[in-house]
C-alpha cells in the first residue's frame, strides 16, 4: 500500500476517535452507562473480527497477554463508564478532556520507565497540560481552583475514572512497547472488554435499554468509530507517515470537544476552549521535547 494512502487512512482514525465522546454519551442516554458500553464494544468487536481479524494468541508473549489485556480492559472501562455516568453533556465533554491527558502521561511514562530521551521542555509541557485541565474544569471562570473542586465534587466518579484511565493508557502504551513484540491484540482485548461489561450489566441489574431508530444509529456510529478507528490507525502506523499521524493525534482533544458539543447540543464557553488548547499545546511540547532522541514511544490513541 502506498505511504500517502496509508497516512490518509490513518488520519481518518483521528476523526473517528474524535467523535467517540459525543457518541458514547448519546448511546448511554438510551441504553444506560453499562448497557450502552457493553453494546458498543460488542458491535465494535464484531467489526474488528472482520477488519483486523482474530489474533493468533499462541504467538503472543505471555506477559503481554496478561498485562496488555488487564490494562486495555481497565482503560476502556474507565473511558466508557466515565462518559456514561456523566450527569449531562457538558460534564461528559469535560470528562472526555480529562481522559485526553493520556498523550502527556504517555510521553512522561516513556521517559521515566522506557528510557526515552528528552530535554527539559517536557517539564513546562507537562505543567501546561495540567493547567489546561484546571482551566477546563474551572467552569465559565476559567482558572478557578475552588470552582474546579466544587465541579469535581458533583460527580467524583466520572472525573476520577477519566483521570485514572489516562494513567492506565499511558501504562498500556509503555507495556506494549516493552512486551508486545509487534503483536496486535486489539480484537481480543475488545472482546474481553465486552465480556466484562456484560458480566457487570447482568450482575448489577444495570437497568433497561430503550431501543429505537435514533439510539440504534448512535450505537452503530459509536461502534464504527471504535472498530474502524483502530483498523484505520493500524494501517496508518504500519504503512504510513508515523510522525505526521502522531502529531495529528495531539489535536484530538479540540476535535473531540467540537464534535461532542455539536452532537450533544452543548455550548462551551471561551474558557473551555482556552483550556483545551493548553492541553493540546502541553502534549505537543512534551512530544517536541523527545524529537531527535531515541524513540520508545508507541503512537496510539483512544
Amino acid at each position: 500500500m502506498r505511504s500517502d494512502k496509508a497516512t490518509l487512512i490513518g488520519l481518518t482514525a483521528v476523526l473517528l476517535w474524535s467523535s467517540i465522546v459525543g457518541l458514547i454519551r448519546g448511546v448511554s442516554e438510551s441504553f444506560g452507562a453499562v448497557g450502552g458500553a457493553a453494546l458498543i464494544y460488542t458491535v465494535a468487536s464484531a467489526l474488528l473480527l472482520f477488519t483486523v481479524g482474530f489474533p493468533r494468541i499462541r504467538e503472543f508473549p505471555r506477559r503481554y497477554l496478561f498485562w496488555g489485556s488487564l490494562l486495555f480492559v481497565a482503560y476502556e472501562l474507565c473511558l466508557a463508564l466515565s462518559i456514561g455516568h456523566a450527569d449531562n453533556g457538558r460534564q461528559a465533554i469535560e470528562v472526555g478532556m480529562v481522559n485526553y491527558l493520556w498523550p502527556t502521561f504517555t510521553i512522561v511514562a516513556a521517559v521515566l520507565f522506557n528510557g526515552q530521551g528528552s530535554n527539559l521542555w517536557i517539564v513546562p509541557g507537562f505543567l501546561l497540560s495540567i493547567a489546561g485541565i484546571c482551566v477546563v474544569l474551572g467552569g465559565d471562570q476559567g482558572l478557578d481552583l475552588p470552582g474546579m473542586l466544587r465541579n469535581i465534587e458533583v460527580n467524583p466518579l466520572s472525573y476520577g475514572l477519566a483521570f485514572v484511565g489516562a494513567l492506565i493508557w499511558a501504562a498500556y502504551c509503555s507495556v506494549t512497547v516493552r512486551l508486545a513484540g509487534g503483536r496486535n491484540g486489539v480484537t481480543l482485548f475488545f472482546i474481553l472488554v465486552a465480556l466484562v461489561l456484560w458480566i457487570q450489566y447482568f450482575a448489577t441489574g444495570a437497568g433497561t435499554m430503550s431501543f429505537g431508530i435514533g439510539p440504534i444509529i448512535y450505537l452503530a456510529l459509536a461502534a464504527g468509530a471504535m472498530g474502524f478507528g483502530y483498523a484505520a490507525w493500524n494501517i496508518g502506523i504500519l504503512h504510513g507517515n508515523v510522525t505526521l499521524l502522531a502529531g495529528a493525534s495531539y489535536f484530538i482533544p479540540v476535535f473531540s470537544a467540537a464534535l461532542a458539543a455539536i452532537l450533544l447540543r452543548t455550548p462551551l464557553p471561551l474558557a473551555f476552549w482556552q483550556g483545551a488548547a493548553m492541553v493540546c499545546a502541553g502534549s505537543i511540547l512534551c512530544w517536541l521535547a523527545t524529537r531527535g532522541r531515541r524513540s520508545t514511544i508507541s503512537p496510539g490513541i483512544s
